[in-house]
């Protein structure tokens, strides 16, 4: 656990808040596709994802490695990108539901994975022109790995929804299950509006057009009045967040400030 004077200046600092957003929703999606590795449907793409959520954890790391160096020299404490990831309950986690959501099938993983690095593609863009230097320095490098997430899952959802009968309707179930936590991502929170200004309805606007624009390549239909999950980027998750942390956290918390 992380003390209270830590957990109060996180609270009451948007930057550092919108920076574990952006850890917590890389590296609890990084999981997610990590439990890809060895099942994959054929080995290449195997690899290919085990590669992505590898990009995924490191841009993890280092959203939490600044947000570290800032509480520390804010509050005088010694804090690591590790407590970060490893101390934090799930109410302190601050990514998207989207992320957490169980893998499902291949379609289902291959969408989630769209709709988010398509939304990242967007954000790190325009974060890579921030007055932040920091912060632009890490989304510079992340835009370059996104960019091939985004093509690469794109390209997999026109495949399987304009491929087989049966491929197609394993996307038309993936659509029906993501959508509505999909647009939580483009929902912004008071911490995101502070360090975005009037960036994010631009962000949104193009996210929309992407997504659709490939989902009408691939003939599948975007669900109509679907009501829109949120509460994940305020700590508020389903109970699937709870298991992926327990698994991931376990090692650290029973032997805590173990080192290799």
């Amino acid at each position: 656990m992380l003390n209270n004077q830590i957990t109060h200046f996180i609270s009451n600092n948007p930057l550092v808040q919108y920076l574990l957003q952006l850890g917590d929703t890389a590296l609890v999606l990084s999981h997610r596709n990590s439990e890809w590795c060895g099942h994959g449907p054929i080995l290449e793409q195997d690899i290919a994802l085990t590669n992505i959520a590898l990009d995924q954890v490191g841009q993890a790391r280092n959203f939490y490695q600044y947000a570290a160096t800032i509480i520390q020299e804010q509050t005088n404490e010694n804090i690591t990108e590790d407590d970060l990831a490893f101390l934090r309950d799930s109410w302190d986690f601050k990514n998207t539901l989207i992320a957490e959501l169980p893998n499902g099938d291949w379609a289902q993983t291959i969408l989630r994975n769209f709709f988010i690095s398509t939304y990242q593609y967007y954000l790190y863009q325009d974060l890579s022109k921030s007055t932040d230097e920091q912060l632009k320095a890490i989304c510079n490098k992340a835009f370059k790995e996104v960019s091939y997430h985004m093509r690469w899952s794109a390209d997999w959802v026109i495949r399987l929804g304009d491929g087989t009968e049966e491929s197609h309707q394993k996307m038309d179930n993936a659509i029906d299950a993501l959508w509505n936590y999909s647009t939580e991502l483009v929902v912004p929170t008071n911490y995101e509006i502070s360090n975005l200004n009037d960036s994010q309805q631009a962000i949104s606007i193009d996210w929309y057009k992407k997504v659709s624009g490939v989902l009408h390549e691939a003939k599948i239909k975007i669900p109509e009045d679907s009501f829109m999950q949120e509460g994940g980027k305020k700590g508020i998750h389903t109970e699937h967040l709870g298991f992926v942390l327990a698994e991931m956290q376990f090692l650290q918390r029973a032997y805590p400030g173990l080192t290799w």
